[in-house]
């Protein structure tokens, strides 16, 4: 069993299509074809069911699967070991949650950029469970993500605080008359509705229409033409208030504080690319504020 395929059969489990993994790897689609098909004869199972749609693992796949990220990854670990050098560089993947990215990010990335130009950043949007999972199969080297429960295989430092409000249009003037409008949410999964379902929940209301939106701006422009109400942190969302383009209502501390965190698999090891940024992170104290 050769390294590269066990990089094909990743690319392929990832990616859910020949044709994807095919363009993500940069080879022929018959390579990548011929590699899982070779894998398959020497392992003497079925790694992939072949649908109309693309592939998906089968339960030998699933196994292979577990295996093929952690010997991939310590060839990459090892191959960044014993290329140190006195400036970080190659690739790193970061992940973070939509809120954070659009206010928190921007001026983070840009300094570390400025310092660390050979480093290729790269960043991926997501809900938490969605992001950690990415870390925790080595798919990204660290995430912006917040946490309900700390688990064992994550290493988790705070690095910032939000202070989270109610957002509706700004022609409305209460918090009850802006609880009787739609709230408007990312997907199940997401911690920011969690919460306010949550807080719903505790003023006794347990009916209430929900909107599912696939970005931060679709859920902003929503608020803002008066579809509904929202949960959102006070740092993405003041500009547009102080344009009196959306009315921000406070709400209880236990709802309204929480902590966003950088998250990295613990037993990985740790560029010093990744290490610069840990370091920025925790130094800069000032860029964790409300």
């Amino acid at each position: 069993m050769e390294s590269t395929d066990l990089r094909v059969f990743l690319a392929v489990a990832r990616e859910g299509s020949i044709t994807k993994a095919a363009a993500r790897l940069g080879y022929v689609q018959s390579n990548v074809t011929a590699r899982i098909q070779q894998l398959e004869a020497e392992l003497q199972t079925v790694l992939f069911h072949r649908h109309n749609r693309g592939m998906k693992t089968t339960s030998s796949g699933e196994n292979l699967l577990k295996y093929a990220e952690r010997v991939v990854s310590l060839l990459e670990e090892a191959s960044r070991a014993m290329t140190v050098s006195s400036e970080p560089s190659g690739p790193l993947r970061l992940g973070s949650l939509q809120t954070t990215a659009a206010v928190r990010l921007p001026g983070l990335l840009a300094d570390y950029h400025k310092k660390f130009p050979d480093v290729a950043l790269s960043l991926t949007t997501g809900l938490s469970q969605e992001l950690i999972e990415k870390v925790l199969h080595y798919e990204l080297d660290g995430a912006f993500v917040a946490l309900h429960d700390q688990t064992s295989d994550v290493h988790a430092i705070p690095v910032f605080e939000e202070e989270r409000l109610i957002v509706s249009e700004h022609g409305i003037q209460t918090l009850d008359e802006a609880l009787t409008k739609p709230i408007l949410v990312f997907s199940s999964g997401c911690s920011y509705r969690e919460l306010l379902e949550e807080w719903l929940r505790s003023r006794g209301i347990f009916a209430f229409n929900v909107m599912e939106f696939g970005t931060l701006e679709a859920i902003i422009g929503g608020v803002t033409a008066g579809l509904g109400i929202s949960l959102l942190p006070k740092s993405v969302i003041s500009r547009t208030a102080e344009a009196s383009l959306v009315r921000m209502h406070p709400i209880p501390e236990k709802y309204s504080h929480s902590s966003t965190f950088f998250v990295t698999r613990r037993d990985s090891f740790i560029p010093s690319s990744l290490q610069e940024l840990i370091g920025m992170l925790t130094k800069d104290r000032q860029r964790i504020v409300v």
